[in-house]
């Protein structure tokens, strides 16, 4: 099947990086979940959702098929309208996840004549919708301006950008109104994944472009919800024409089963939490502080820049960067390496994710524990 008997998963063995499913460490102290404000832990919340649940005496258990066969309902439309309010856009579109948001959005939104540049850093959802479209397309290297001005110039038709705002691996900012200004100068249309700035930045949790007022310039945004929202789903938010297009383009929304009522019941609550709940906000940005300030201290370990609750501590090497992993999680502190080929090789590193629920005797006990390896 494989030539020289030898085949991708042999090689993976062979190189170190093979992924296994692994249980959560229900028994250590959280640093690798998404769940930034606690709000998947949310007693409250669940509560909140369980007790809207049984408002609804007439919801069915599924949606029964997709938003264009019998899966539309009132209730999705609404919560559309109200997420699409709440981060000051014109409309928005539900999706089951981040990953086809992103998909259904760049393989269809650019024609085989145009063109779509992206950060090299992008998440695979993009980069996996940047493959399935039709049009020229080209990463430029990491918030590198120049680099990118470089491509605008050479670009035909309509040029798409597709950034994160916060970056899933490293943390750090795109150079948001940068990119836009270039943008402008070369009448390209900019597209922002705000996956890990969502319920973190901006005037209760509305993300980078509204916290850089940048929300009447953007082309499209993508917010999703299983993240600080500590539920499911996503939503690709700009004009009204685009959500039509969408609708009519967008393979992954056309041909999939619309989410649950329940779900959207959930992402429901989880606004209405978070519109409630900005001391949390605060409470996980006094986190990133501290971290930063007590990592800064730390002379013999290179940490990735980053203002965000994602933190990395580069350690080059997938063998190296496992057994750094290995000995904090015996000592109950549940961290995750990141391994090459998922960041490029010699970008190894332990991500630390930082939540409202992480103490401050916890975040030095993790910081200790890497030093004390290092040493």
């Amino acid at each position: 099947m494989f030539p020289e008997n030898k085949s991708p998963l042999d090689k993976r063995r062979i190189d170190g990086n093979l992924r296994l499913l692994r249980l959560n460490l229900s028994d250590s102290l959280d640093f690798c979940s998404n769940d930034y404000l606690g709000f998947a832990r949310s007693a409250e919340l669940a509560g909140a959702i369980e007790k809207q649940v049984g408002f609804q005496k007439s919801l069915v258990n599924g949606a029964t098929g997709s938003r264009l066969l019998s899966g539309n309902s009132l209730l999705a439309e609404e919560l559309e309208e109200a997420v699409a309010n709440f981060h000051k856009a014109e409309c928005g579109l539900i999706f089951n996840s981040g990953y086809d948001a992103n998909l259904g959005l760049f393989s269809c939104i650019a024609s085989r004549s145009d063109t779509i540049l992206y950060d090299e850093l992008s998440h695979a959802s993009i980069i996996d919708g940047v493959r399935l479209s039709t049009a020229h397309a080209f990463k430029f290297r990491h918030n590198d301006l120049e680099h990118l001005e470089a491509l605008m110039k050479k670009a035909s038709g309509t040029i798409y950008v597709g950034v994160e705002s916060v970056y899933s691996m490293s943390g750090d900012f795109s150079p948001l109104s940068q990119i836009l200004g270039l943008c402008e100068k070369y009448h390209a249309l900019l597209i922002v994944d705000e996956a890990h700035a969502t319920g973190v930045f901006g005037e209760k949790g509305k993300g980078r472009v509204v916290e850089l007022g940048l929300e009447k310039k953007v082309f499209a945004r993508v917010h999703t919800f299983g993240k600080a929202l500590g539920v499911h789903g996503a939503i690709i938010l700009g004009s009204e024409e685009l959500r039509t297009f969408l609708i009519n383009f967008s393979r992954p929304f056309i041909y999939s089963t619309a989410l649950p009522p329940h779900s959207l019941i959930a992402v429901q609550c989880a606004y209405h939490f978070l519109n409630a709940q900005e001391g949390r906000i605060n409470m996980l940005r006094e986190r990133i502080v501290f971290f930063k300030e007590k990592a800064g201290l730390l002379k013999s370990l290179l940490f990735e820049e980053s203002f965000s609750a994602i933190q990395c501590v580069i350690i080059k090497g997938n063998v190296k960067v496992k057994a750094l992993a290995g000995s904090i999680q015996s000592r109950g502190y549940d961290v995750r390496p990141i391994l090459s080929p998922t960041v490029a090789s010699g970008s190894e590193c332990i991500r630390i994710c930082l939540h409202t629920f992480n103490t401050f005797e916890q975040i030095q006990g993790l910081l200790n524990e890497i030093e004390s390896f290092c040493l």
